[in-house]
């Protein structure tokens, strides 16, 4: 099982960037490089707990559709979501906010499993880790971003 960890100082109220980091449409904005658009489920605003968003992206030159489910929320604390279906073998997303020092901390914890053994396990120490690594922190930076400049 892989597991990343990326942690994200934002200087904005802990309300508004829980908001922002579910919702659907700036997802899209900050997954804009590998033309990710929700297709199914939520397809637009915010989510929430126990609903499902099917996601279309181009990845590694191929289209992908992964459905998520919102699968534990706490507002303002925390949400995670889990694959439901598409190419993984298992896929958990725990998004967690707090406060420190008058910034709100954003982690993201995820771990994921590959299919096909070996070679999917090479295929992820060689590419698909660090395609994830650099899938979040872009959409981090958007978020970071959008959340900052909120009046």
């Amino acid at each position: 099982m892989t597991r990343i960890k990326i942690r994200t100082q934002i200087k904005a109220p802990i309300q508004t960037v829980f908001d922002i980091s579910r919702d659907i449409d700036v997802h899209q904005k900050s997954a804009s490089r590998t033309n990710e658009i929700a297709i199914d489920g939520v397809t637009s605003g915010l989510i929430n707990y126990n609903e499902t968003v099917t996601w279309r992206g181009k990845h590694f030159g191929f289209y992908l559709t992964h459905k998520s489910r919102i699968t534990a929320m706490n507002h303002y604390d925390y949400f995670v979501d889990e694959m439901e279906e598409g190419k993984f073998k298992s896929f958990r997303h725990e998004h967690i906010f707090y406060k420190k020092n008058g910034l709100t901390i954003m982690k993201d914890k995820i771990h994921y499993e590959v299919p096909y053994g070996f070679f999917g396990e090479l295929f992820d120490f060689l590419f698909l880790k660090n395609h994830m690594i650099n899938f979040i922190l872009e959409r981090n930076k958007v978020l970071k971003m959008l959340s900052e400049s909120k009046p």
